[in-house]
């Protein structure tokens, strides 16, 4: 029996790396439907959300029947109710991606992003990527350095932040006000995603240290 129980729990943390998997490929997805005005791609990114969601829950059963059965304690305890977290912060990421792909969709045959700010969504893009491949080894490894450099890396979309707002302030901006409100929408999207990513870490490092505060890591 209790080998069994730890089977589950090796799966489950499978299933949430696999999950984050799944919410890079979206965010990946409906960065390309965004810049290049990919209506077919965008849809892609809006159905396959609910293969998201269903994950969510999936494991979130699993864990509420493990609660319910095995009645853990200390270190298993934590196990069982951090995934039950990182899976709500998993889904939200995938919600922010489908949310890219919606305005990707709604200025289609056009593109939503001026030629100005088009680096720094590509960037954004990238750095999304980045995080949430690195969101997956720190779920696999139970890795609290990596947890930590991921906060760390997470200063580079927060400097694409506010080069939008740079961009969307300046006195030149040409493209009126429902285009500036998109781009601040997105800007919003890519944001919350990172912090999102942050949280995942944030959650692996109380796991396995029962601490809430990040390892430091040298300058």
């Amino acid at each position: 029996m209790r080998e069994h129980y730890r089977e589950e729990l090796e799966d489950i943390n499978a299933c949430l790396v696999e999950m984050s998997n799944s919410v890079g490929s979206a965010m990946t997805k409906a960065t390309t439907a965004l810049l290049d005005a990919d209506v077919a791609l965008a849809d892609l990114v809006i159905a396959g959300d609910e293969h998201i969601d269903a994950v969510r829950e999936s494991i979130e059963e699993r864990c509420f029947t493990l609660l319910a059965r095995q009645q853990p304690v200390a270190t298993d305890l934590r196990t069982v109710t951090t995934a039950m977290r990182i899976v709500g912060d998993l889904e939200r990421m995938g919600d922010l991606a489908v949310h890219v792909a919606k305005l990707a969709r709604m200025r289609f045959p056009e593109s939503a992003v001026p030629a100005e700010v088009r680096p720094i969504f590509l960037e954004a893009g990238h750095v999304a990527q980045s995080l949430v491949a690195q969101v997956g080894t720190v779920i696999a490894k139970l890795d609290v350095q990596g947890a930590a450099q991921l906060e760390k890396d997470d200063d580079l979309m927060d400097e694409l932040h506010r080069q939008l707002f740079t961009e969307l302030l300046s006195p030149g901006w040409p493209h009126g006000m429902e285009s500036a409100i998109d781009i601040t929408l997105l800007g919003r999207y890519y944001e919350r995603f990172a912090d999102h990513a942050v949280s995942v870490a944030r959650r692996v490092v109380f796991l396995v240290t029962g601490e809430r505060d990040m390892v430091a890591l040298p300058n």
